[in-house]
């Protein structure tokens, strides 16, 4: 008389699932490396491609990697220090005014 509840788990959309339970698809797939240093936007971009899944692309504002804006700026800021050490203040300042529109687009696109 036990009726036995069958549940059957219904496939959410991988941009509803956390983080958590995305690092563990990944794993359950083959040719993603790096899992547990992946964000959850790149985990999501790492599944689609191994599932071969397509995405659409959305008009408007093209998102922006945080991560090569950072590498970006570490390199201004070297240009920067030998700007100075070259006493070429023009340049240092011009090199500083980038710097801060970078940290600027970092922070917005967190």
């Amino acid at each position: 008389m036990g009726k036995e509840k069958t549940k059957e788990k219904k496939e959410k959309p991988l941009e509803k699932l956390t983080a958590k339970d995305l690092r563990e698809l990944a794993l359950t797939l083959e040719g993603i490396v790096g899992v547990h240093a992946m964000n959850k936007n790149e985990l999501i971009a790492a599944i689609k491609e191994a599932k071969g899944i397509v995405d659409e692309k959305k008009t408007g504002k093209a998102k922006v990697d945080v991560r090569s804006l950072k590498v970006k700026i570490k390199d201004l800021k070297e240009k920067r220090v030998a700007a100075k050490d070259a006493h070429n203040n023009r340049l240092a300042d011009a090199l500083r005014r980038r710097i801060s529109n970078l940290k600027k687009k970092t922070r917005r696109a967190a």
